[in-house]
């Protein structure tokens, strides 16, 4: 099996994604301490349009050779913003009228294709 390269990906430009239709959906990182682990996040992010990545606490940012090495030039394409606190996070995005869900996995929770389809804005939060 060969991986692909970026041309034969058809990966938008940074112009193109920056116009390009966004998934309404907010990804927030709490505390996430591998630079690699945020990297991999960006380029997620990039691969599913999404709106906007928040990262919040001692989670790295851009610009940082780790992140660099796994988001392969997402950090570039994707909106991002650094919040003290995700407490600090969530009050304003919920602020702005979004729905804010913990990720976690835990007896009780609900899995994530069990989750209503959303009519507002929506938001993750990881860490």
């Amino acid at each position: 099996m060969r991986k692909l390269t970026t041309p034969e990906m058809h990966r938008l430009t940074i112009e193109e994604f920056r116009e390009a239709e966004k998934l309404p959906l907010v990804v927030v990182l709490d505390d996430v301490r591998s630079m690699y682990n945020v990297g991999s996040v960006f380029r997620t992010c990039d691969a599913f349009r999404i709106e906007e990545l928040w990262l919040c606490g001692i989670t790295g940012t851009p610009p940082h050779t780790e992140i660099h090495k796994t988001a392969l030039g997402a950090e570039d394409s994707v909106a991002w913003r650094h919040c003290a606190t995700a407490l600090e996070a969530v009050r304003s995005l919920q602020q702005r009228g979004f729905r804010v869900y913990a990720v976690e996995q835990a007896e009780g929770s609900t899995k994530l294709q069990n989750l209503p389809r959303q009519t507002v804005p929506t938001a993750v939060v990881f860490g």
